[in-house]
């Protein structure tokens, strides 16, 4: 099942200019602007609806607090993301963490490349879910927040090399699970196509 946020669109004639606008209605737009790219991000994190509203929700409500400290609306789109995925790391940190020795690269298990497939989105959001947060948290700001190696090491404060690590593992233990069945060499997916699955 697709990862489809309930309905929060407002039409043109409902939305509120955020720039000059009383703090409501700067709410309001900003809900109705970034609430289902949220979601899409927060169901790619979590895995599944529940958590992935609770997420957004959360996210809004930290939002809502420090709503006064935005400065450029322009730019609140990184500062929603990146507080929606350090909601999502507290929770993560709650619970034990997952081992992450099943990741470790077999090259000789890893197609080389993929021909131009359709990746079913249930498939891919399951081997998303085997990750360790270590590795989704990565594979996720790389595709989903479209960040640089550099930035992703600054946001979550590793090297550089780990980043890339920890993408690489990440890609190919996506690669192992969703193209198991596929004997033939396939071409790597394109970044961009990449992107476009995740996201929706």
């Amino acid at each position: 099942m697709e990862a489809k946020p309930p309905s929060m669109a407002l039409s043109q004639s409902q939305k509120p200019e955020i720039d000059g606008a009383p703090p409501t209605d700067r709410t309001l737009a900003l809900v109705a602007d970034h609430y289902d790219s949220l979601y899409r991000y927060a169901y790619r994190l979590s895995g599944t609806h529940g958590d992935a509203e609770d997420l957004v929700q959360e996210t809004f409500l930290i939002v809502l607090k420090k709503l006064d400290q935005v400065r450029e609306f322009a730019s609140v789109r990184t500062w929603l993301y990146t507080v929606l995925r350090n909601c999502y790391l507290k929770e993560v940190r709650r619970n034990l963490p997952v081992v992450a020795d099943s990741l470790a690269a077999d090259l000789a298990e890893i197609p080389g490349e993929v021909e131009d497939t359709d990746i079913d989105r249930e498939q891919l959001q399951a081997a998303i879910n085997e990750l360790s947060d270590e590795f989704k948290v990565v594979l996720l700001q790389f595709y989903f927040e479209d960040c640089s190696y550099l930035e992703i090491s600054k946001k979550l404060e590793v090297p550089v090399g780990t980043v890339m690590s920890r993408l690489s593992r990440a890609k190919s233990h996506l690669r192992r699970r969703l193209l198991a069945d596929k004997c033939r060499e396939l071409p790597e997916m394109q970044k961009s196509r990449a992107r476009q699955t995740l996201r929706s």
